[in-house]
């Protein structure tokens, strides 16, 4: 994997605070050329410093107000056949393997506690989980960033 550089760190961080910005503009805002950014981008691109692009979408304005995580406990053996089946049911909207007791972490949308209650028991129904234990989401208090990650890699340098 590329190792970025201090220009790296304006340009991922022009980019965490305006993700829509063209080259154009993050070559003004930078004091860069267009094609010093241009090449740049690739570079990250090729390097896969970017992760897949996908607009956050407010799983309220769907019909899912309620979000939950369920920990996982599976056959190890089988949590690759079970992790397939998870990526079936589309309330799952992500999943982590995890170290510790639970073997999965998994982040689920709902409408209410009844379809909750439905999600889990889908889980529950895959060949190998061995039991669940669901917490539900209270609010998230610091939404995913990497902002503050960022400006620390400027400040090292």
């Amino acid at each position: 994997m590329h190792s970025v550089d201090k220009t790296d760190t304006q340009l991922l961080l022009a980019l965490s605070e305006d993700p829509r910005s063209t080259f154009v503009a993050l070559a003004q805002r930078l004091q860069l050329s267009r094609n010093t950014v241009q090449a740049r981008m690739a570079r990250l691109e090729e390097s896969n410093t970017f992760l897949s692009f996908d607009r956050r979408i407010n799983t309220h304005t769907l019909g899912y107000p309620l979000t939950a995580f369920i920990e996982v406990h599976v056959q190890q053996k089988r949590l690759a056949e079970i992790v397939t089946e998870l990526a079936r049911i589309p309330e799952i909207v992500q999943a982590h393997g995890m170290s510790g007791e639970a073997d999965l972490l998994v982040r689920v949308v709902c409408t209410d506690a009844d379809d909750l209650f439905r999600i889990d028991a889908t889980i529950l129904a895959c060949d190998g989980v061995e039991r669940t234990e669901t917490s539900l989401a209270m609010g998230e208090l610091i939404p995913y960033r990497l902002h503050p990650l960022l400006e620390r890699g400027l400040g090292a340098e």
